[in-house]
């Protein structure tokens, strides 16, 4: 299969109908989201009677949205990253279609499992996990291809690293900052559990407000962007006139690109043996290459050479992207991305060892990202207001989980307010590094971290549970990824 020979014509009725649907869904995917993983940013501020639950989670709500509105985008293009490069071009094709629908649909189950059992899981694990499974059953349907070959494991080993770690920073540094609260503040109310109905003292409510402020804008931040990243990649393949490339791109940018794929060209030809390709020759190239784990030989320069001999060529005249024809702009992000594809497999087969040529592809990279890495701000508004309103609905049963059945005695106000803070520190220092983490794993661990280092005991029948559901989310959604994306392989072959 050329998975590099996507071609941009007018969409049909079916193809407009996907788009609805796949639409639908990755909104949906952030409404659940939204009751799942931001109950708990509103656990503590509930259980510690600062809030009462229908201000707790309309605040909440309102602060999720801000969170996602003020988003970076670096999150929506990590998960975008772990996605198969071919169906990533074609996206708009029955297999571009199917990959979309399966790692949604396989989300959405098992929010929606884990929600029913009122076990805190995380989101990000089930979609990453279903990332994985779309691309392992990709390679093996794909015909002297190895199975291990559709999946980026390095992006994958940083993102698993990033959920791995997360809950780990959220136990200790939350059980840490508990007794330095203890060794420095003296107050003995902040250390009392809430009495019947009573709230807490003003100065003590503020904090803890201020913490279920930050979680639940640095949750919006974070997690709202898997659902954006997903949106922009399916109005690409769709839309491609209006969405391929970030109109308002200044002409500094644009010719910055130009004048690196030009220099990177000339670079690249110098390896190529003298071989002169076409389109079509250089696009087989690459995918063999990219695809199935070749060794980078002189043809491989000589597709390059090509490609940004290609993209120069469309850019080096121009002062807006506004100038490149509508029915051109899909194949301009289309060199882009393989380009950057292609220097990356480059970069980690260890060949771009002259400093001159890695620093040309670096500086490629970074500029080509500014014409391609966007969303649009409606997007944002959307996504922002299905994980607020998520955040209204079925919120209860995580509450419960954990303000209640974590520790063995009823939160005090410094450990909600520990949890907190270690909670929306760890999201925003992960968030700067474009890096998806898991708000419940973060949180639900430093609820046990403040337990355990406040010797409160721990309820291990609850712990067990949700370590288990932890551990099977993963290959659950592998499983389920890989299940029914190969069913909409089938289905769109039949369409």
């Amino acid at each position: 299969m050329l998975f590099f020979a996507s071609t941009y014509s007018d969409p049909t009725i079916i193809t407009y109908v996907g788009l609805v649907l796949a639409l639908g869904l990755a909104l949906a995917f952030e409404f659940v989201n939204g009751f799942h993983d931001t109950a708990n940013a509103v656990a503590t501020v509930i259980y510690t009677n600062t809030l009462k639950p229908t201000p707790a989670v309309v605040w909440s709500g309102i602060c999720n949205l801000i969170g996602v509105l003020s988003s970076s985008g670096l999150v929506a293009f990590a998960i975008v990253a772990l996605l198969p490069a071919e169906l990533v071009v074609n996206i708009g094709s029955g297999a571009g279609f199917a990959m979309v629908f399966s790692l949604l649909i396989s989300a959405i189950l098992w929010n929606l499992s884990t929600w029913y059992f009122a076990l805190p899981a995380s989101s990000s694990h089930t979609l990453v996990g279903a990332i994985i499974g779309v691309g392992l059953a990709n390679s093996y349907l794909e015909p002297n291809v190895t199975i291990t070959s559709g999946v980026d494991w390095a992006e994958a080993e940083k993102v698993g690293l990033g959920l791995l770690i997360s809950p780990l920073l959220g136990f200790f540094c939350a059980a840490a900052l508990l007794l330095l609260c203890k060794a420095l503040i003296k107050n003995p109310a902040l250390y009392e559990a809430p009495k019947n109905k009573e709230k807490p003292p003003l100065w003590i409510r503020g904090i803890l407000l201020t913490t279920c402020t930050g979680v639940s804008f640095a949750h919006g931040s974070n997690d709202g962007q898997k659902g954006m990243g997903l949106i922009v990649l399916i109005l690409v393949g769709i839309l491609p006139g209006t969405y391929a490339l970030k109109m308002t791109a200044d002409h500094t940018t644009i010719s910055q690109v130009a004048t690196s794929a030009n220099e990177l060209g000339m670079n690249f030809a110098k390896s190529s043996d003298g071989i002169i390709l076409d389109d079509e020759e250089s696009k087989t190239v690459l995918t063999h290459y990219i695809k199935r784990n070749q060794a980078v030989t002189p043809e491989v320069y000589a597709a390059l050479t090509h490609m940004c001999n290609d993209l120069f060529q469309r850019l080096e005249k121009l002062d807006t992207l506004q100038e490149v024809p509508e029915d051109e702009r899909g194949a301009v992000r289309t060199d882009l991305f393989v380009i950057a594809t292609s220097i990356n497999k480059l970069n980690k087969d260890g060949v771009l060892t002259d400093p001159l040529t890695a620093a040309l592809a670096a500086g490629l990279k970074k500029s080509s990202e500014d014409l391609t890495n966007y969303i649009p701000d409606w997007v944002k508004y959307a996504v922002a207001l299905a994980l607020g309103l998520g955040t209204l609905v079925g919120y209860k049963r995580i509450v419960v989980t954990v303000g209640e059945r974590i520790g063995r005695t009823h939160m005090t106000y410094a450990q909600g307010a520990s949890a907190e803070f270690v909670a929306m520190s760890t999201i925003l220092v992960a968030d700067h590094f474009g890096l998806p983490v898991s708000t419940t794993h973060v949180l639900s661990s430093g609820v046990a971290g403040t337990m355990a280092a406040n010797k409160s005991g721990l309820q291990m029948v609850t712990l067990r549970n949700i370590l288990l559901a932890w551990i099977l989310t993963l290959p659950v959604c592998i499983f389920m990824g890989a299940l029914l994306f190969a069913f909409g392989l089938n289905l769109a072959a039949l369409l």
